[in-house]
């Protein structure tokens, strides 16, 4: 028995989830349904412009792995992310909410001076999510940020793909896969999103490496990285990078490759609200499960229903006593 389920390493941001029209995006240049990277002052533009709109959720510790982890947690996993922040309000707070939802961290009482991260999540009519983030002091995340001790102790690290914008994350994240492969740890990563894949293509191959145990992606990130328009060849091309993958595919559920078989994961009926946290919930409900012993199918159907339930309502999480009530086969 290892000491953790899962080690999360990611861009540490401070959720603000607002509600914005298609026209707004418009109107500010804000590219609908990607990730897009901003300096500190057009960030905040962004917010004075958009001041009076609806926050659909209260501030809340993020960034992608951070989901991921604290949803492990949740379901009653043991997790521990790998991030950094600034001593500044924010990086205080991000760190206690992590401690408030049962998350280790890599924080520590002597942080160094600057500003913790921020992603300003705008969601759409359609429930589309589109993020603009300030990744602050989190850029600098570097390989001398890496507890290699806790990676030994973990069944698996979580590689969140958006490291790859930044070249000592680039480089935490390497020197974690090979941490992890030098301890017996398996590796999982999620390509994070399409833009990241067409412009970091290249970095993103030198984190996976000579490959990696898990993958997860949406569709448009697997089409992306295998430069097709067709899911099957898509699939093909992604058993060279990865043992085993699942790719989500919103109302059509799940593909899911268990590195023997591909298996097909019907979507649970729900009515779309808000996809921001979709992908994390899916990689950690499927992380908690299979650290549980599950089986790779009972996995991806106890991911699906996760997900379908974070796509119903506002914000990336569930309440607790929704936790509670998704149970395991």
């Amino acid at each position: 028995m290892k000491k953790y389920h899962v080690f999360g390493l990611g861009n540490a941001l401070v959720d603000t989830e607002i509600q914005v029209s298609d026209e707004d995006l418009s109107r500010l240049d804000i590219t609908k349904g990607l990730m897009s990277l901003v300096n500190q002052e057009r960030q905040q533009f962004l917010i004075d412009e958009l001041q009076d709109h609806l926050t659909l959720s209260s501030r809340a510790c993020g960034g992608s792995a951070a989901n991921t982890i604290i949803s492990v947690a949740q379901f009653g996993g043991d997790g521990y992310m790998a991030c950094k922040v600034a001593s500044d309000e924010n990086g205080q707070f991000y760190l206690q909410d992590l401690i408030d939802n049962g998350v280790a961290h890599s924080g520590n009482e002597k942080l160094d001076s600057g500003v913790t991260g921020r992603c300003l999540v705008m969601i759409t009519p359609d429930a589309e999510r589109t993020m603009n983030s300030f990744l602050g002091i989190g850029e600098t995340l570097a390989p001398d940020d890496i507890d290699t001790v806790a990676i030994a102790a973990s069944e698996y690290i979580y590689i969140e793909g958006y490291l790859v914008t930044s070249d000592t994350g680039k480089a935490a994240a390497i020197k974690a896969r090979n941490a992890a492969l030098a301890a017996g740890t398996k590796v999982a990563m999620s390509l994070s999103d399409p833009g990241i894949v067409e412009h970091f293509k290249i970095g993103l191959g030198q984190i996976i490496g000579d490959g990696i145990d898990l993958l997860f992606c949406n569709r448009l990130e697997a089409l992306t990285w295998c430069d097709t328009d067709n899911l099957d060849e898509a699939i093909v091309r992604l058993k060279d990078i990865a043992k085993q993958f699942a790719i989500t595919l919103g109302a059509e559920g799940a593909v899911i490759f268990d590195g023997f078989n591909v298996l097909r994961i019907e979507a649970q009926p729900i009515t779309a609200v808000d996809t921001n946290g979709a992908g994390d919930m899916f990689a950690g409900a499927y992380l908690y499960s299979i650290t549980q012993g599950q089986s790779v199918m009972d996995a991806a159907n106890f991911a699906s229903r996760a997900a379908s339930l974070v796509v119903g309502k506002y914000g990336p999480r569930l309440d607790s006593d929704e936790y509670i009530g998704l149970k395991l086969i």
